[in-house]
């Protein structure tokens, strides 16, 4: 079983592992050996703080091992995806991999022997969903009912979020002025829309009112946030997106929660006086990344 999005995962399945993620936090002691002699590769051909060091401490705290692959420094940059990763599943548990086109996510999940984990690619971002409904379920005691509200670039984490709350009952609308094309997957949208939990407006205030949470995202993918070559489309972007910037006028009618999956690019997206307010669990959120990477861990691995 492979990790690359949510579409070969049944509602259950998914809530499953998120109740696993919810009960690895409260009792840690209960799997501490639970991947004991296992290894697992993380592969980064895009950069990470989060992910990186969420799964490495997992695997640590779980009793097993962690193998840090930087693509630039391994014949992934000359070779064919497939053949390396023939070698590599023959020497480790399990994969994950972060990477910048999904096409060698799916190429990875091929030829491995061992499970693949989609740290994120530029079409889903799995692992952070899953933390993120593990976040949400703690604040509301349930999924199904919940209203999340997503404002920002329609992208990867969205994609996921979208899958993700829609299999599990949460009510999520889009706030998207702008569709990250490499991102779009129209299946995984028409599939969301059947549920009638997945509506999409440009009505940001509305959209807000009685929203359980409020979930924003960088409005420039982080490898080009801070490249010059990008910054004519990041003026642009930043010109349209403002109006949609979480801040306190936004929110001075909401009892939301507020959410982003970080790197935070403050003054942008978010406002930093939103960012501390008592009504931010970001800070949590992230946090979770760690007990939710646990929990997938041991899914694949089949130790729960």
């Amino acid at each position: 079983m492979h990790l690359i999005n949510f579409k070969n995962l049944k509602g259950q399945q998914l809530m499953e592992i998120i109740d696993e993620a919810i009960e690895v936090k409260h009792k840690p002691e209960k799997h501490r050996t639970a991947l004991d002699s296992k290894s697992l590769a993380m592969i980064f051909q895009k950069t990470s703080t989060r992910t990186r060091a969420s799964f490495e401490v997992a695997m640590t705290q779980l009793g097993g091992h962690a193998l840090y692959i930087d693509w630039r420094t391994t014949n992934f940059t000359m070779a064919d995806v497939y053949d390396e990763t023939q070698y590599l599943s023959r020497n480790v548990d399990c994969i994950m991999a972060r990477l910048k086109e999904n096409a060698d996510l799916q190429g990875m999940a091929k030829a491995s022997r061992v499970p693949v984990i989609n740290g994120c690619d530029e079409r889903y971002h799995p692992t952070q969903a899953i933390a993120d409904l593990m976040t949400i379920k703690e604040k509301k005691g349930t999924l199904k009912g919940a209203k999340l509200v997503y404002i920002g670039i329609h992208n990867n984490v969205c994609n996921s979020l979208v899958e993700g709350c829609t299999k599990t009952g949460v009510r999520i609308t889009t706030v998207t002025p702008i569709f990250n094309e490499p991102s779009r997957d129209e299946e995984l949208l028409e599939n969301a829309r059947k549920t009638r939990l997945y509506e999409s407006t440009l009505d940001v205030k509305e959209a807000v009112k009685d929203a359980d949470f409020v979930y924003t995202d960088t409005w420039v993918d982080m490898e080009f946030f801070l490249d010059p070559k990008y910054a004519v489309e990041k003026e642009k972007r930043i010109k349209l997106m403002m109006p949609y910037q979480i801040n306190k006028e936004l929110l001075k009618e909401s009892q939301a929660y507020i959410m982003h999956d970080m790197p935070i690019h403050r003054g942008y997206e978010i406002n930093p006086d939103v960012i501390e307010s008592p009504r931010s669990i970001i800070y949590e959120q992230s946090e979770n990344r760690l007990y939710s990477a646990k929990a997938i861990l041991l899914k694949l691995l089949g130790k729960y």
